[in-house]
């Protein structure tokens, strides 16, 4: 039987890897990874670090391949379900490739190893489209999932804050569904896959405060907090600006209500 590990590891630091994520690493026989294309080539090259840092037997072997194009201009409230259906269309892309990868990359016996960016269990499809491949009874496999530190925990770490306050409740949500309006049943808001800054069309409220973060753990990272008012122009243009020097930008942020006084 062939064994898969989907391994957390963290938001973009080497040292943030847990010992059970060190010991799974040196487990698998073979590591395969994804590429998002030239762009978001670091995104390789900070696994294969982490690989040379904590893998000590020397006989795995890495296989690439790369990630299917998404479609991601179709709003989320678009009643077509052409957003829907465009989600599905890129997971089943993708679990194609994951099948290829198990079925053709690992031999029976052998263990595959997935290396997951932040927490498995937190906006990531590797484990839904593990399901999509086993769904289809092609090839057989047993799976494990170490979690990760993620992004949310690395940002509020970096800040020193806490995600929630005494009593009260976080939620954590997306860029899309941000546009949409403020959560009403929640004071503290931590946003991800946020690609059109959505944090801006809230500057006018004098009651919400910003701790933002981009490539967390990194070389790169660069972070910022404030009243929302007066650090949203400035986070847009460090945003824009880092996205044009790298190509590609991951970043994420917590919105405080703060009663104005």
């Amino acid at each position: 039987m062939r064994r898969i590990l989907v391994i957390g590891i963290g938001a973009g630091d080497p040292e943030q890897l847990t010992l059970q994520a060190v010991r799974a690493l040196n487990e698998a026989d073979a590591f395969f990874l994804v590429d998002k294309g030239r762009a978001k080539r670091d995104l390789i090259a900070l696994r294969e670090e982490i690989l040379r840092r904590h893998v000590t037997r020397a006989d795995y072997r890495v296989v690439e391949d790369r990630d299917p194009e998404r479609d991601r201009t179709t709003p989320t409230a678009d009643r077509s379900g052409a957003y829907t259906q465009g989600v599905d269309d890129w997971r089943q892309a993708r679990a194609d490739i994951y099948e290829r990868l198990i079925r053709d990359e690992l031999a029976d016996g052998e263990c595959g190893a997935f290396l997951v960016w932040g927490d498995p269990a937190l906006y990531d499809s590797t484990l839904a489209i593990l399901a999509d491949v086993l769904a289809r009874g092609t090839v057989a496999f047993e799976h494990e999932v170490i979690p990760g530190i993620s992004a949310v925990s690395a940002l509020a770490a970096r800040h020193r804050t806490g995600l929630n306050r005494v009593g009260g409740a976080v939620q954590v949500t997306t860029g899309r569904r941000l546009a949409a309006g403020l959560p009403k049943e929640a004071d503290d808001v931590v946003v991800m896959l946020d690609a059109h800054q959505t944090f801006r069309r809230y500057a006018d409220d004098p009651d919400l405060h910003i701790y933002w973060g981009a490539y967390l753990g990194t070389p790169d990272e660069l972070l910022d907090s404030g009243p929302l008012a007066q650090a949203a122009p400035r986070i847009a243009a460090r945003r824009e600006e880092a996205r044009a020097r790298k190509g590609w930008i991951m970043d994420t942020y917590l919105l405080r209500r703060t009663p104005h006084e």
